[in-house]
């Protein structure tokens, strides 16, 4: 079976991988909060790897990659509910309580483990999935009440939500450096640095001295070695991890790079 979502609203909605394993790299453009009904995800960002499962709450905030793996698990099926804390809904929520906080120092993922209160709100929108008519203002009372409970949890919360910058001009070789793992369009990492697509070329080459994909694939490759002598990992878990789509693709990359195949090196290393 196919990936199934069903919706409250666009910014709340149940999420089902039944079978199999699906990844993903992504640029949050909203905040999200999700709650694991069941299965298993592995996010992996530049400072660490995270892995959540049934019962865990999470808060991921906005304009940060990742490389998302999630997996069914005790033959239960991968199943969250997802709730987008958009921009436009926190920018009027905040105006109208009129708080204008410091900025966070650091947008990180905010971990809740089977908190009772954010437990109940997020529990409580299952049978709502299923109604072919919902109550009034059902879905900004749900996530009113989520962001209204995130705000008594963590009192530096404000500093992430009410955030609304955009990314300015940065370092672009300390960007790349902590995030070439992440298989993202060029543009997304010339918005991230703070470039048009032209610009983040032309700083890329004064960078670096090379164009960006061959950058890219070599430092991922690299990477993808140390893995395998350092770490001992396995190769499906290595291709997905260093930024490649397949492991065919990467083996093949891999073993044109360094003239020999990803099996080998464990097998030398075993």
């Amino acid at each position: 079976m196919e990936y199934q979502a069903k919706y409250i609203t666009e910014d709340i909605k149940l999420s089902c991988y039944p079978d199999k394993f699906f990844k993903s790299d992504i640029l949050f453009e909203h905040h999200m909060l999700i709650w694991f009904i069941s299965g298993e995800t592995k996010i992996v960002q530049s400072e660490g790897t995270y892995m959540f499962q049934q019962g865990d709450i999470f808060l991921i905030p906005r304009n940060q990659l990742a490389t998302i793996i999630n997996y069914p698990k005790n033959g239960l099926p991968h199943q969250t509910v997802v709730m987008h804390l958009t921009t436009p809904w926190l920018r009027d929520f905040y105006e109208k309580l009129g708080v204008k906080p410091k900025p966070a120092t650091a947008q990180k993922i905010r971990h809740f483990r089977d908190h009772p209160l954010l437990q109940s709100c997020l529990s409580s929108l299952v049978p709502y999935f299923d109604m072919q008519e919902l109550p009034k203002d059902i879905a900004h009372l749900k996530i009113t009440e989520a962001v209204t409970i995130l705000r008594s949890l963590d009192p530096e919360i404000d500093g992430m939500l009410a955030s609304f910058e955009e990314p300015g001009k940065i370092d672009l070789t300390d960007y790349m450096e902590k995030n070439f793992m992440f298989n993202m369009p060029l543009e997304k990492f010339g918005y991230l640095t703070g470039r048009s697509l032209t610009t983040f070329k032309r700083d890329f080459k004064k960078a670096f001295d090379t164009t960006p994909q061959r950058w890219l694939t070599q430092k991922r490759l690299e990477l993808a070695h140390y893995q395998f002598v350092e770490k001992k990992k396995k190769p499906i878990d290595v291709c997905y991890e260093v930024g490649f789509e397949n492991l065919s693709h990467f083996s093949f990359a891999f073993k044109k790079h360094f003239g020999y195949a990803p099996t080998s090196l464990l097998t030398a290393h075993g």
